[in-house]
């Protein structure tokens, strides 16, 4: 662990030299923390900061340049809870010698809804809220920053690779996208659903190492390049490890490997000649449909989605963004949304992620992840979360996206806000001209009338 640590820099999201003594345990713990979780396993190191005292506390997490900060904290007779409701994760911690040991407790989806399926789960309790002291090893000191790195011999590996994989969404390959400076790097693995969050880290003697938590998904890459080209990637603490051949994409070409899915035909729609309809109770239980005023003749973007997908949280952010752009040149937003079974009673996390995000648009609780198929049969594969269909001010599907880029994808992020603004700002243009033809025809008629 020494020699991991050792070099890793100041944007590095990792666990520092040493730890600064606080003087008492009610003392302020203001300041950034050199952070570990133990995941299957691995220590897996992130960046963690805190600020306030008492019960005016924040605590922040770091997914790149996106941050995610605590939905309530508290600091009391030396114990530390950070609550992120809105991932229903929570740190809670004691202070010792001017450390912080505790647990992670995240809540996650399992496949078919049962812990132990799929994704890991952990103890949950009333409501879904994980059980305090439940989850995974904790430790923090105080961040130190490193010594600089000779950079001199540090290869660059800066770009996008392809990594040849096959998933049962129908993939034949991920991306690998590496944004590197000097000896520091950002890094992310980009599937169909979307990406695996932007993990941070640096040059570690023979190989890049980077990691993050924000919130939902711990992780841990080791990169190292081969002396034929390729990168050798071995992805530790989640539930895709394993090692790994990165290629550039030429190379993959010249070899014959497959390219990755495309996003915008991966999921399509059965007729595209027909009204995509919708009916599901709001966050207050009101049955809101496609039918509703706030849709009608509107553009509109429907998000397939659930708050237990960290890629579902990159989107809304953007979503946000979106809405506020365009929403009074008539463009408006549905989350379809599909929540576990034992969070549907209660909505906690659901409400939790609209208060957060600041969410304006309207969120329908469309079921549980199982039935979403069943929910939503006019789309063809869909097999990603999130999924945005983009729907003409006819009410018909004009166009598709599978899964979200975010920030730490980098050139695919930008890619993705060009292309949904293209298609927001054309389905607009599209409306716009069909209410001037029906307004002119309207002057029209009554012109003839008149004489």
């Amino acid at each position: 662990m020494r020699n991991f640590l050792k070099g890793i820099s100041p944007i590095a999201v990792v666990l520092g030299l040493g730890a600064v003594a606080l003087a008492a345990p009610d003392e302020t713990l203001d300041g950034r923390w050199a952070a570990t979780v133990v995941q299957n396993g691995v220590t897996i190191p992130f960046r963690l900061d805190i600020s306030g005292s008492g019960k005016s506390v924040v605590g922040t997490l770091y997914n790149g340049q996106d941050l995610e900060t605590t939905t309530s904290a508290k600091i009391e007779n030396g114990k530390v809870e950070l609550d992120f409701e809105h991932y229903l994760t929570w740190i809670t911690a004691t202070v010792n010698n001017g450390e912080l040991d505790g647990t992670v407790a995240i809540t996650r989806r399992g496949t078919g809804n049962k812990p132990g399926e799929g994704e890991e789960a952990v103890a949950t309790g009333k409501n879904g809220r994980v059980a305090r002291g439940a989850g995974s090893p904790f430790h923090a000191v105080r961040y130190v920053p490193p010594a600089a790195e000779d950079i001199a011999n540090v290869p660059s590996i800066d770009g996008v690779w392809e990594i040849p994989h096959e998933s049962p969404k129908g993939e034949k390959a991920w991306r690998l996208i590496v944004q590197q400076t000097g000896a520091d790097i950002t890094t992310t693995i980009l599937r169909v659903d979307g990406d695996t969050g932007a993990l941070t880290g640096s040059w570690q003697g023979d190989k890049f190492v980077a990691s993050h938590f924000d919130g939902a998904r711990p992780g841990l890459f080791e990169i190292t390049p081969q002396a034929d080209g390729t990168l050798k990637v071995v992805s530790l603490g989640s539930n895709r490890d394993g090692e790994m051949i990165a290629y550039r994409p030429e190379t993959a070409r010249a070899k014959g490997l497959p390219e990755p899915a495309n996003y915008q035909t991966h999921t399509t729609v059965r007729d595209p000649n027909e009204v995509f309809t919708y009916s599901f109770p709001d966050i207050h239980g009101k049955i809101v449909s496609n039918e509703d005023p706030r849709f009608k003749g509107k553009v509109v973007l429907a998000i397939v989605t659930g708050t237990w997908c960290p890629n579902c949280h990159d989107e809304a952010r953007y979503l946000v963004e979106l809405y506020a752009k365009y929403h009074d040149q008539g463009l408006n937003i549905v989350a379809l949304d599909f929540e576990e079974p034992e969070q549907q009673a209660s909505l906690k996390r659901v409400n939790a992620f609209i208060k957060e995000y600041k969410i304006p648009y309207t969120y329908l609780i469309a079921g549980a992840p199982d039935d979403m198929w069943d929910k939503v049969p006019q789309a063809v594969n869909l097999n990603t979360w999130p999924c945005t269909l983009f729907i003409g001010a006819d009410g018909k599907v004009k166009a598709t996206h599978a899964g979200f880029a975010a920030p730490g994808s980098g050139i695919f992020n930008t890619q993705l806000k060009e292309e949904f603004e293209s298609n927001i700002q054309r389905l607009l243009a599209e409306r716009n001209a069909q209410l001037h033809a029906a307004a002119q025809s309207s002057s029209d008629q009554v012109q003839v009338a008149a004489k």
